[in-house]
């Protein structure tokens, strides 16, 4: 599965293991992630793609401007 803006991936590997993260960017093989709270739009994480689960869901490019609204779209997948 390709890997793209605004995709909700889940870690599968390394300290932030099982937390769901939006993706910013791709380059190669790594992605650009933050999740809005630990990883913030300011600060994101660089994260090899071979350690991220895709899910089928894309958020919209409105739902990614502030923290705030990244924290309300993974609110579903959150535990």
């Amino acid at each position: 599965m390709e890997f793209v803006r605004g995709m909700i991936v889940r870690a599968t590997a390394g300290r932030d293991q099982g937390g769901f993260f939006t993706v910013l960017s791709v380059e190669g093989d790594y992605a650009m992630i933050c999740n809005g709270k630990r990883r913030p739009l300011e600060q994101p994480k660089k994260k090899k793609l071979k350690h991220l689960a895709p899910t089928h869901t894309v958020v919209s490019e409105q739902s990614m401007e502030t923290n705030r609204e990244i924290r309300r779209a993974l609110a579903a997948f959150q535990k």
